[in-house]
C-alpha cells in the first residue's frame, strides 16, 4: 500500500518543488506550463505520458492550445505521496 506523506514530509517535499503549488483541498500539487504553440505543448504531454506510464502513476491534466495544467495526487493513498513528488521532479527535469 502507498502511504500518504506526513505533514513534515509534505513540507520538505514542497520546499524542493518551488514551481509547484499545493492544493490543500485535494492534498495535491499543481503546476501550469506554457509553450510556444500546441505542437510544443502536445510534445511535452507525450514525454510526460511516457514518464507516467513507466512510473505507473498518472496525472490529472488538461491542455488548451499552448497551456498544460497538471495535478498530482495519489488516489490510493488518499492524498500526496512520494509517487507524486517523484513524478513532479521527473516532469521538472523535462522543462528546467
Amino acid at each position: 500500500m502507498i502511504e500518504q506523506l506526513s505533514e513534515a514530509e509534505r513540507g520538505e517535499a514542497l520546499d524542493g518543488l518551488p514551481d509547484w503549488d499545493f492544493d490543500e483541498g485535494r492534498d495535491a500539487i499543481t503546476r501550469s506550463f506554457a509553450f510556444a504553440d500546441f505542437v510544443e505543448a502536445f510534445g511535452f504531454m507525450s514525454r510526460v505520458a511516457l514518464l507516467a506510464e513507466k512510473a505507473d502513476h498518472h496525472p490529472e491534466w488538461s491542455n488548451v492550445w499552448n497551456r498544460v495544467e497538471i495535478l498530482l495526487t495519489t488516489h490510493d493513498a488518499g492524498g500526496l505521496s512520494h509517487r507524486d513528488i517523484d513524478l513532479a521532479q521527473a516532469i521538472d527535469g523535462l522543462v528546467d
